[in-house]
């Protein structure tokens, strides 16, 4: 029979006087956060049967905040890789604890992101959101920051000077990065179409001006047309497709810097393009992981979700921690670039 885990083995593991580890295991006087730490690390790896006790007094000592997230449309594959990373990265914290609270957004209408943030609000401590920059949606924002709750942009920027900070993408970068991949695989003369979710998120706008910028500077023959507005609805995004490649015999390519990627991709098999018009849109999952391997996609610009969840949560306890602190201003976080030959 294997021998049972002792005091001293975790005093061993833990290079603490078994004194300490005591002390630790009972309560009996104050230590430090670290060395309590320390002492349920060293139990966990020896396997002690009272680590969860030990535990459960860690988790008594350390602050504990309510942190809310509101996230766009629930049927959207990559909101819910986001929603699975930001309640990851509200259990993994060590130095506080995390209540998350994830709602998602019925529609883009400023109305509905100010009622949704104020049945919110009551409920948690801070809040990041997913939202499109409005005067109504500054004004509920600021109605929040006032009540002493800081508000967090996420992903795409809202509310600047009023919100305690923003963490996502340089998103005018990922638009150049765009407009680099689409300038050396896209048939040239040719048309270029660009699709945002709406002209209200500024993170599509950045993209869609870097974008727009970058082919001036590099690829002149390529006319970009009219901007198509999918409002985040795949359906939108198909329909709009099929009638541009029935419009535009000469499309070379399409960026697609915001929502309704699924139905772009739809279209494009179904008429054949395959190889014949040039994509970049966002974010690996099944859909585009498959347009990659098909030859529909050129190449998918990633948000790195495993780095987005620890950093939010990490800046909204740190805003609650130390309320009177300078606003954490823009967190860019570097993208990834999937093409076929790396998925």
């Amino acid at each position: 029979m294997a021998r049972r885990p002792t005091v001293a083995d975790i005093a061993r593991i833990a290079d603490l006087s078994v004194a300490t580890v005591d002390r630790v295991l009972n309560g009996r006087l104050p230590v430090r956060q670290e060395t309590a730490q320390r002492v349920f690390s060293a139990a966990e790896q020896v396997g002690y049967h009272g680590s969860g006790l030990i535990r459960r007094r860690l988790e008594q000592n350390l602050p504990h905040y309510r942190l809310g997230f509101l996230l766009q449309r629930p049927d959207q594959l990559f909101y819910q890789d986001v929603a699975a990373a930001l309640q990851q990265a509200s259990v993994s914290p060590t130095q506080f604890r995390v209540t998350p609270t994830i709602a998602f957004l019925a529609n883009q209408t400023p109305g509905e992101i100010a009622t949704r943030l104020a049945e919110m609000t009551p409920r948690v401590d801070a809040i990041a959101m997913v939202a499109v920059d409005h005067p109504a949606v500054t004004a509920a924002v600021q109605e929040v920051e006032a009540a002493g709750k800081p508000v967090f942009s996420l992903l795409s920027d809202f509310a600047a000077g009023i919100r305690r900070g923003y963490v996502g993408t340089n998103n005018r970068k990922v638009g150049r990065t765009a407009g680099w991949l689409i300038a050396r695989s896209a048939k040239a003369p040719g048309k270029v179409v660009v699709f945002v979710g709406s002209h209200r998120f500024h993170g599509h706008e950045m993209r869609e001006i870097g974008f727009r910028s970058y082919l001036r500077e590099a690829a002149p023959d390529l006319s970009i047309i009219d901007t198509q507005v999918s409002l985040e609805d795949g359906a939108l995004a198909h329909e709009a497709t099929l009638d541009l490649l029935r419009r535009h015999p000469d499309l070379s390519a399409i960026y697609v810097a915001g929502g309704g990627t699924e139905g772009v991709i739809t279209a494009l098999r179904e008429e054949g393009m395959a190889g014949r018009v040039a994509l970049v849109c966002n974010e690996l999952n099944p859909v585009t992981h498959a347009a990659l391997a098909d030859n529909i996609a050129t190449a998918v610009i990633g948000t790195p979700l495993a780095a987005l969840g620890p950093s939010i949560v990490s800046l909204m306890a740190a805003a609650l921690a130390h309320p009177a602190a300078d606003s954490a201003g823009q967190t860019f976080l570097p993208f990834d670039i999937y093409v076929s030959e790396n998925i």
